[in-house]
C-alpha cells in the first residue's frame, strides 16, 4: 500500500535560486513573454505562473536595454 509524501516545498516557500548574466536574464525574459502571449485560454493557470515570475523580473525597458552583442 503506496503512502503519499508530503510536499518538501510548500506553494509559497521559495524553490530555487538562481544567478543569471544580464544576456541569460534578456533571453529568460523573452522566453516567457513569448510563452505568456502564446498560451491559449484553458491554461489560465499556467499563464497566471509565468506572469508572477515576470513580475519577478526587470521591467521591459531595462530587458531591452540589455545588449546581447557585447564582447566579453
Amino acid at each position: 500500500m503506496a503512502t503519499e509524501q508530503p510536499d518538501l516545498i510548500g506553494p509559497d516557500e521559495v524553490a530555487y535560486r538562481l544567478e543569471l548574466t544580464p544576456a541569460q536574464l534578456k533571453v529568460t525574459w523573452t522566453a516567457l513573454k513569448t510563452l505568456a502571449d502564446d498560451l491559449g485560454h484553458d491554461e489560465h493557470d499556467v499563464l497566471e505562473v509565468v506572469r508572477q515570475v515576470l513580475a519577478k523580473l526587470p521591467d521591459e525597458n531595462a530587458i531591452r536595454a540589455i545588449r546581447l552583442d557585447q564582447p566579453r
